[in-house]
């Protein structure tokens, strides 16, 4: 690979599309800490409305909005994205691993390992000058790299800015208010590893 042969993702026509199960996963996981509604719009800072549409599966989540949700929960996004579609699988097809998309940006996020791994990996495609953020909470109870496959990812953490391109890894440091930006013209392809610890 080279910066002239970008990293081309291509989503399987058949890949699973989570809307449903995410929807059902949040009210799930609200319900087991018995938590109302507001309880849940006061933790993560999404209206009551919002996080209402969600559940009834009336409106799709965004990348910022999941992240907030799930940090409220005290769980990484990508748990709470593989407890949405647990199948118990050690080989993930291409065809079966969950994607989703932010219907907000065209973000889109493939867990390429078998859902409910300790070790997880996925693959981002970063729409450009696409900014995601996610709150310190969604980064907690996990270490986490991401490794540039082309194109150019500015990585926030905290108040430091890394800017990544390919071939670039990098390791997170402790859980920070992070922010994804692609400052370029085409897309950004990028894989994320993580390895959960205790506290998930």
């Amino acid at each position: 690979m080279n910066s002239t042969e970008p990293h081309e993702i291509v989503p399987a026509s058949n890949a699973l599309d989570p809307s449903d199960a995410i929807a059902q996963r949040i009210k799930q996981e609200r319900s087991a800490r018995h938590w109302s509604l507001a309880e849940l719009s006061d933790k993560s800072g999404v209206s009551k409305a919002m996080i209402s549409k969600i559940e009834r599966g009336e409106s799709s989540p965004t990348a910022m909005v999941l992240g907030r949700l799930s940090g409220a929960f005290g769980l990484p996004l990508s748990v709470l994205l593989a407890r949405a579609e647990q199948l118990g699988e050690r080989v993930s097809r291409r065809s079966q691993q969950l994607l989703w998309t932010d219907p907000q940006t065209g973000y889109t996020r493939r867990i390429i390992s078998p859902l409910g791994s300790v070790q997880e990996h996925l693959e981002i495609e970063l729409p450009p000058q696409v900014r995601i953020a996610y709150p310190a909470s969604a980064f907690a109870f996990q270490h986490q790299q991401v490794i540039v496959l082309s194109g150019v990812l500015v990585f926030v953490e905290g108040a430091q800015e890394h800017r990544l391109e390919q071939g670039d890894c990098l390791q997170l440091g402790l859980p920070q208010a992070c922010t994804f930006f692609n400052p370029a013209t085409t897309p950004c392809y990028y894989l994320i590893g993580l390895v959960r610890h205790d506290g998930v």
